[in-house]
């Protein structure tokens, strides 16, 4: 697992890196299907790309409770940050999300899972990030957000809407949170260069996009 970290930048190289790496939602259609809104929270796990970069998105989304990341796909024994980037334990980095299904519903988050959180058409690969651990997955909590996740990939799949396919697997496993440094990177680390380059990109984006989701 390789995480690029740069050298401090000055302000102006750092400009210039965020306007290269712009991004832009890609526009798709809500789930033809969703997990029905209960009184209580639920939670999702995804897994695409840097945890930071999941995070640095999903806390904006409005009716997420809490996000923890963390490693899921593997064993306990293996949950840390130095096992992992061995890529040899099958975690993946991944984000936990708790969420008021009556504010943002599991098919909302898929959304904006695919439209913009990360790129699911990437096969062990997110950005400047490379492993397995980096690998595009949905971990369903249920056997409900399984089969909405499911069907939303086959809908995706049937209307095109990317140019290659989509690689994201569904599976199982246990999440183990991550080192208390990763956490929340960032929102504590804003003028990092990796969170200049590739997350601040996303959390405009998403912001463009979906502004009715935006937390407010």
């Amino acid at each position: 697992m390789t995480r690029i970290i740069l050298p401090a930048l000055g302000l102006g190289l750092l400009a210039a890196c965020s306007a290269a790496q712009a991004q832009h939602a890609v526009p798709l259609p809500l789930p033809a299907h969703d997990v029905p809104a209960s009184a209580s929270p639920q939670t999702a796990v995804f897994a695409g790309g840097c945890f930071w970069t999941q995070q640095a998105v999903f806390e904006n989304v409005k009716g997420v409770v809490s996000t923890t990341a963390g490693y899921d796909g593997g064993t306990a024994g293996t949950a840390t940050y130095d096992d992992v980037s061995s890529e040899t334990t099958r975690h993946a980095e991944s984000l936990r999300i708790v969420f008021d299904p009556r504010k943002v519903s599991y098919g909302q988050l898929l959304r904006v899972f695919f439209s913009i959180a990360h790129n699911p058409t990437e096969l062990n690969h997110q950005g400047p990030d490379t492993g397995a651990s980096y690998r595009s997955a949905i971990f369903p909590q249920t056997p409900a957000q399984r089969a909405v996740a499911q069907a939303y990939i086959a809908q995706l799949g049937a209307a095109h809407a990317f140019p290659n396919p989509i690689v994201t697997h569904l599976e199982t496993g246990t999440f183990y949170p991550a080192e208390a440094y990763h956490q929340h990177f960032y929102d504590r680390n804003p003028n990092h260069p990796y969170v200049v380059m590739w997350d601040k990109p996303k959390v405009a984006a998403f912001r463009a996009a979906f502004p009715a989701l935006v937390r407010q």
